[in-house]
């Protein structure tokens, strides 16, 4: 045994162990290398740091596409712009427009003239000049006649036209090759997929048109940070000077990095953040209103079943017993019953374990 160990031994043999605090004086303190710092600043329960991807919600984005085969003879607007609901953002050239149209034109004759011979047999077969059989047949026909119409309308409404449009058409009997393509909602175009004098099959994408306020966020959490988090927690991001809520957090897995997904709503600081930027957010835990410290893992202390970290005091050190509720490979969070103005031992903890363990040796 060196004369290091003996020593050691014979300092811990002398060493007085009273409930929770190790006795010991000065000079056993420094040869047995224990040292100690300040307990850091109290600090706000939240888990910081984690990778986020900003994103638009799906009720704020939309994707305009061509409601039928045609040319594409104009845009009007470009990536970054912002545009209002119902605004002419391009215009296109479709013969099967025209097409449509005189559909509609031939359905609305047809309904007409189906409800006109309904009339006249209803009159018939109540005066007993017509088999009721007849009138029948008469009623179908004009059913028939109303739903083709209601289906020609239908199709020009998927096809682009307002009410107005097909309201005109109907009076003025003017076809028109040319489509008007409008914005579905408020807000910024974020892609541009075709340009003018290209010629497009139906249900090809022309714009990608989003509602930046709010704006999302997906964040990845590994699994043992989740367990304190719960659906409202606040949300933030420093570097952006954004804030936001937590509204769902996953229930499964992601990929080998064992993460959850979890995702937030951005409610002030919006403007600041742009779609798909890579951030990292910081979220308030449901233990937030607790005392938490951020101390080094050298300062933790493992013993039957417990977790310690040991303070100084006027004959020695006591033993704390703490919860840790974030583990990092460096430095953990606690909660405990700490006042926040002690000093807390970072080197030499294996020694003062071993007292507490009954045993005679040091480090």
């Amino acid at each position: 045994m060196t004369i290091r160990a003996v020593l050691l031994s014979f300092l811990m043999l002398n060493a007085a162990w009273a409930g929770d605090e190790v006795v010991l004086s000065a000079q056993q303190i420094k040869m047995l290398g224990i040292s100690s710092i300040a307990l850091p600043a109290k600090r706000s329960g939240e888990v910081s740091g984690l990778p986020a991807q900003v994103v638009v919600p799906g009720s704020q984005l939309a994707v305009v596409s061509t409601p039928l085969p045609a040319l594409l003879e104009q845009t009007l607007v470009g990536v970054g712009d912002s545009v209002r609901r119902g605004q002419v953002i391009a215009r296109l050239q479709s013969p099967a427009l025209a097409e449509a149209q005189r559909g509609l034109l031939q359905a609305t004759v047809q309904q007409q003239l189906a409800k006109e011979n309904l009339q006249r047999d209803e009159g018939l077969w109540k005066d007993g000049i017509i088999a009721e059989s007849r009138y029948r047949a008469t009623r179908s026909a004009a059913l028939e006649a109303q739903a083709a119409l209601a289906e020609r309308k239908q199709m020009l409404r998927v096809a682009g036209m307002s009410e107005g449009a097909i309201s005109q058409l109907q009076s003025g009997h003017n076809l028109s090759a040319t489509l008007n393509v409008v914005a579905p909602l408020d807000g910024v175009v974020l892609e541009k997929f075709a340009s003018a004098g290209q010629r497009l099959d139906a249900a090809i994408p022309l714009f990608k048109i989003a509602k930046l306020d709010p704006l999302a966020l997906e964040i990845q959490a590994p699994l043992g940070q989740v367990r304190d988090l719960k659906v409202g927690a606040d949300i933030s991001i420093p570097d952006f000077h954004a804030r936001g809520k937590l509204i769902a957090i996953g229930r499964s897995l992601i990929g080998s990095n064992q993460s959850i997904l979890l995702r937030g709503i951005i409610t002030e600081g919006a403007a600041n953040l742009r779609p798909n930027q890579f951030v990292e957010a910081s979220i308030a835990t449901a233990q937030g209103e607790r005392a938490q410290w951020e101390v080094p893992n050298s300062a933790l202390v493992r013993l039957n079943g417990k977790t310690l970290v040991f303070t100084a005091s006027n004959k020695g050190f006591h033993a704390k017993n703490v919860t840790v509720l974030s583990e990092g490979a460096h430095d953990s969070v606690i909660s405990g019953d700490l006042r926040g103005d002690e000093k807390i031992v970072v080197r030499g903890v294996s020694a003062l374990k071993a007292k507490m363990m009954g045993l005679g040796g040091g480090e």
